[in-house]
């Protein structure tokens, strides 16, 4: 079975050495759990897995984005509540995570913190990963620690295999300098969460594989099952909701996005089992697994519907109420799984990654909150491929682990009274794979959506789904279902009709769970919570107006930047512009997927607004004069609704030099990626300004006519020595050389060379190869070259840029 969710959980053994990890698959794992349940939603399951408490108790009742100023629901993790990591590092381990964190608080999510619910600020020595919820593959936002890490300078760079290198290389060093000291890891894949990237070697692995579609593959992964002893002999695939239409009512052109999106989709997972398994591979190598506990949970919630009836390839449609085209994604099919692709498979696919359960993600049936779970300790459990059936949570990780550790909860941690944890110690079922399990109620809650198991009874309710606009009804009017699991392993026979009593048994103990845990009030808004000042939680621009920013100023997350959307907006930038040509980002927020650019290009300021990968383009004709100028970019919003359209103009020294339209605008989220002064740092808004900050600014050296700037990748000098013209490109890497010619073509040329030649001075890797003196003359350009004012060539021998430019 697939997950479409980021897989999280912990890794621990008894005082030796504790590591996390996936695997490629079940036959050389000691334990297989295959009534293990997880919360419906990332955040709210991150926290229960870290701490063995209920998410609302912990106040994570969904996901950091959405936290709304309840109990339950602000995203503050109580001093009452210390993370497992903490308690193992008190108790003298080493203790390092790596991936997706997405426990963070969202006004404290800015480049001056407070990092106290950061990863290293609940107990982890080590931090390397996102803090927010996504990242892209290619071009993610990265912490190391509380540092924001820059975009990697190799052109084969991919997220997956960057974090396995870094948990690699902790656990060698940890093992090679402290070998007597045990450690704990935990490690969180980023798949398989949206975007959904690969590199290309790996897209077309599953080519052919679904074309069958989701109805036989249901029926085919349940086969599967049963033959494996995952499910009882006697388990029914659950009624497919209404987005999962008939495989055989889809119109061709659905069909082959749908079987080009679960291809990629397939061969992503096999990709993150890959790259886990190299971390497995290395702890092998030290020597570190005969007793290290490995715990494997495959998700942080069930598959994602996110992508809809038929399939995102931009992720942050959905989450910004914009539905993509059939022939919207025909067009970028090509292009699923690569950079400019924030693919999510369509909810047919995710209904079906979840057989034989109903619905996914988001909601609380058990589609939404079952994920298989496998246990790893030879010294202790000497069995191989056991089945266990007992109903275990996250909740009963911690306790676990601790148990494993032979050590007790604490009572208190830093003077401060601790909650107890909620969940119970699995231990007694490594080594007795029929004992009866403890964990006996367990409830679930997001969106208005509840759910509630006791003693092999479940209970729930289908209040929000997430295809649908609107809630189906009040809270009152919900329609309530219930299941005997003992005998119905798939929740597939609904007996609330039959069995009256029992479901007001059940919702009576919802209640009363819903109490205990601060689970109320409900609240089943969705997108709304997105926004802070709609949320109702504090908000670190809230009442501010205006923001003044400075060079030096990148990554600041969307939660700790000034909030431009569905309102007018004005960006004022005092600038000193060294040469007419200059180039170069002013202010950005967003990437490739969404989001917006103040720029300037060949000397003309330009703004771009990215609307979910579709770029309108304001753009002067005029361009900047030499020495301080203000440039002005002012947006009348349409209003009327959210995400509305408008008028944008800009200025130079008080002076309209163009005006556009934009006609729709980002109503709630621009996505993961960051706002930055002087650069776009990660994917660009717009390929118009691909390279990353020719500085405009004068805070860069300047001496006997030469401009210098340095944009991360490469240096580039304009000189006027004794009237002659010499264009210096010193390459860091060759893998840069794209890149550094989209620079040479935006610095304008024109009037270098006026003497009759142009002179190029070679550089490579910080060495001298030449200084090459081009005549202009149109006989001596490329015959081959269309363009009349520029050519370059690359000698891989000599390492050599040879650029030429017309008078």
């Amino acid at each position: 079975m697939f997950s479409r969710s980021t897989a999280s959980a912990i890794a621990s053994a008894s005082r030796k050495s504790f590591l996390f990890d996936f695997t490629n698959g079940f036959t050389n794992w000691a334990g297989i759990y295959t009534n293990f349940h997880v919360n419906p939603l990332c955040s709210a399951s991150r926290v229960a897995l870290l701490t063995g408490r209920n998410s609302h108790g912990a106040n994570m009742g969904s996901v950091s984005e959405m936290a709304t100023g309840f109990p339950g629901q602000n995203s503050v993790l109580p001093n009452s509540v210390a993370p497992l990591a903490k308690i193992m590092r008190f108790n003298g381990y080493s203790t390092a995570m790596f991936g997706k964190s997405h426990e963070y608080v969202p006004w404290e999510s800015g480049l001056t913190g407070p990092f106290d619910q950061w990863p290293t600020g609940v107990g982890f020595e080590r931090f390397y990963g996102n803090v927010i919820g996504e990242s892209d593959q290619f071009s993610p936002s990265i912490h190391d620690n509380t540092t924001q890490v820059p975009p990697s300078k190799d052109p084969n760079y991919y997220y997956q295999t960057d974090i396995a290198d870094h948990a690699i290389s902790w656990i060698k060093t940890q093992k090679t300098l402290t070998p007597d000291k045990p450690f704990f890891v935990y490690y969180a894949a980023q798949g398989m969460h949206d975007p959904v990237q690969l590199p290309q070697s790996w897209r077309d692995k599953y080519k052919g594989k679904f074309d069958e579609g989701w109805d036989k593959y249901r029926e085919e992964i349940l086969t599967r099952q049963k033959k494996l002893g995952i499910v009882p002999a006697n388990t029914q695939l659950t009624a497919k909701p209404d987005i999962m239409e008939d495989w055989d009512k889809l119109s061709p052109d659905e069909k082959k996005i749908a079987i080009r999106y679960q291809e990629v989709f397939a061969a992503f997972a096999e990709l993150t089992d890959y790259e886990i398994g190299r971390v497995l591979q290395a702890a092998d190598e030290m020597g570190a697994m005969d007793n290290t506990l490995i715990i494997y949970i495959a998700g942080d919630n069930g598959a994602s519907p996110n992508g809809g009836r038929l399939g995102t390839f931009n992720t942050l449609s959905s989450f910004n109420l914009a539905e993509e085209t059939l022939q919207y994604q025909l067009a970028h099919l090509d292009e699923v799984g690569g950079p400019h692709s924030a693919m999510t498979p369509p909810a047919g696919w995710s209904i079906g990654d979840n057989t034989p359960f109903a619905y996914s993600q988001f909601h609380t049936q058990y589609g939404g909150t079952t994920n298989g779970m496998v246990v790893f300790w030879p010294k202790v459990i000497k069995a191989k491929g056991e089945v266990r059936n007992q109903y275990y949570h996250l909740i009963d990780v911690a306790p676990t682990v601790l148990a494993a550790a032979g050590l007790p909860q604490p009572k208190t941690v830093n003077g401060v009274p601790q909650k107890p944890m909620d969940g119970v110690s699995m231990l007694s079922s490594f080594t007795n794979p029929q004992v009866k399990s403890d964990h006996t109620i367990q409830y679930y809650e997001f969106g208005g959506n509840r759910g509630i198991y006791r003693d092999g009874w479940y209970a729930t309710t289908l209040h929000k789904v997430a295809w649908e606009k609107k809630p189906r009804g009040t809270f009152a009017e919900d329609k309530w279902e219930l299941y005997n699991t003992a005998e119905d392993f798939s929740c597939s026979n609904n007996l609330a009709a039959k069995e009256p009593t029992k479901l007001k048994e059940m919702q009576n103990a919802f209640m009363a769970e819903a109490v205990k845990n601060n689970v109320l009030p409900l609240d089943d808004r969705i997108q709304e919570r997105f926004v802070a000042s709609i949320a109702g939680r504090p908000d670190l621009m809230a009442g501010r107006t205006s923001l003044t920013v400075f060079p030096g100023m990148v990554g600041m997350k969307e939660n700790a930047f000034i909030n431009v959307k569905n309102q007018s907006s004005s960006i004022t930038a005092d600038l000193e512009v060294q040469q007419r040509s200059a180039s170069g980002v002013i202010l950005a927020q967003g990437g490739a997927h969404s989001g917006w650019s103040l720029y300037v290009k060949g000397g003309k300021p330009a703004f771009a607004y990215n609307f979910l990968g579709n770029v309108t383009t304001i753009a002067s004709k005029e361009r900047l004069p030499a020495g301080p100028v203000i440039v002005t970019y002012d947006f009348v919003y349409d209003g009327g609704k959210l995400g509305a359209g408008g008028t944008g103009t800009i200025s130079i020294n008080g002076k309209k030099v163009a005006t556009g339209r934009i006609e729709h605008t980002i109503p709630l989220i621009f996505g993961t990626e960051t706002a930055d002064v002087g650069t776009d740092l990660y994917s660009t808004v717009t390929t118009a300004c691909a390279i990353h900050g020719i500085p405009l600014r004068l805070r860069h050296r300047r001496s006997a006519g030469r401009l210098r700037a340095r944009n991360g990748l490469f240096l580039l000098e304009l000189c006027i020595l004794g009237g002659k013209h010499c264009l210096s490109l010193s390459l860091l890497s060759i893998a840069h050389l794209d890149e550094a010619l989209l620079c040479l073509k935006a610095v304008n040329l024109r009037g270098v060379g006026r003497s009759g030649f142009h002179h190029c001075a070679i550089c490579y890797g910080g060495l001298l190869d030449a200084i090459v003196k081009v005549p202009c003359s149109p006989s001596a350009r490329d015959a081959s070259s269309k363009c009349p004012r520029f050519k370059a060539r690359f000698f891989t021998r000599s390492h050599m840029v040879r650029a030429c430019a017309a008078s």
